[in-house]
């Protein structure tokens, strides 16, 4: 029997999946109950059993049709050698790069660094094995690793500049594209059933550009999963045209961010849609949810698409608004 997102690719669907990114994390009191005991994030995301069950947290309280692995993309970065720190109030925090120690990483000792994550996506898939939801996995895109490899930091400051295309660069993104296709691969063989790629910081690169740090490494993670028969969707944050992503790209799913309007893709985009609306909205009132949700759901009617955000849950949401959100897309399905 197919998930709901199997069915939702196969046009073979009659209710709409949801899932919600981030929905493992900071606005579950069950959570953070978790993470006073654990300060070093890196160290939790190696945690099997705690990654394991804050996984699973969010299924059993609200149901959701998918199970995204709770981890995180800098564990790339951090299996290449490269320090990572999460600092409160400030974000990640990573020590300078060194091409040399990168070239020295060694198979072996990159899966050996990340084999807690496999573990968790066994762990994960085990405990979903009877409710017959899919399990996700996921990498950073390239460019959104580049960047915050060479940044050492979050852009969100707007303190970065766009790199040169050279031997340099070159050598780092063919790196990511090697260790990116090792990680993918585990996880598959660990049992995730979707990858999803993040590509974050798509949207601060000039559309000139686009073609050298998005498309063509995406495109290259993307080719590897669809070679290993397995779903891929594909978030490239606040770039100007999806289509033109979905286009070269090809990914089984593309996921939207809430800058779009989602009439425009509906009206120029054939594959299967996800996400879009704004995490902001979950603070608001039980109407204004309604009626986005409604919206979306509207828009994308007798389409394929499934009900997502377009980005991350916010810490400061009441897990009483994600419940009505929940009961609000079942609802409309007749669910």
């Amino acid at each position: 029997m197919n998930t709901l997102i199997q069915d939702c690719i196969n046009s073979k669907f009659s209710k709409t999946p949801i899932w919600l990114m981030r929905q493992a994390g900071r606005y579950l009191p069950e959570f953070r109950s978790i993470r006073e005991k654990n300060q070093d994030f890196i160290e939790l995301c190696l945690n099997t059993k705690l990654s394991s069950e804050i996984t699973i947290q969010p299924i059993n309280r609200f149901g959701f049709d998918a199970a995204i692995i709770f981890s995180d993309i800098l564990l790339v970065p951090y299996a290449l050698g490269q320090q990572v720190n999460f600092k409160k109030n400030f974000g990640p925090d990573l020590n300078k790069f060194d091409l040399n120690i990168l070239n020295d990483v060694k198979k072996e000792d990159f899966l050996e660094k990340l084999n807690p994550v496999y573990e968790t996506v066994k762990e994960t898939k085990k405990k979903l094995s009877i409710s017959n939801k899919d399990t996700i996995g996921f990498v950073g895109a390239p460019w959104t690793l580049l960047l915050y490899m060479l940044n050492r930091k979050s852009p969100k400051e707007g303190n970065f500049t766009i790199f040169p295309k050279d031997k340099y660069i070159n050598s780092i993104l063919m790196k990511l594209d090697q260790f990116l296709k090792i990680h993918i691969e585990a996880q598959i063989r660990s049992g995730a059933s979707i990858i999803q790629i993040f590509d974050s910081w798509a949207g601060l690169l000039p559309e000139k550009d686009l073609d050298y740090f998005v498309y063509k490494p995406i495109k290259s993670l993307v080719d590897f999963i669809r070679q290993r028969k397995t779903i891929s969707i594909c978030f490239p944050r606040n770039i100007n045209s999806y289509k033109k992503f979905v286009d070269y790209v090809n990914p089984d799913i593309i996921s939207i961010d809430y800058n779009v309007d989602p009439s425009i893709i509906r009206d120029t985009i054939e594959i299967p849609v996800q996400g879009g609306l704004d995490p902001k909205i979950l603070l608001q009132n039980k109407e204004i949810v309604r009626n986005e949700v409604t919206k979306y759901l509207k828009t994308f009617d007798k389409k394929r698409y499934i009900f997502n955000l377009g980005h991350g849950v916010l810490p400061e949401t009441n897990p009483d608004m994600i419940r009505y959100l929940v009961d609000e897309v079942r609802s409309f399905n007749g669910q």
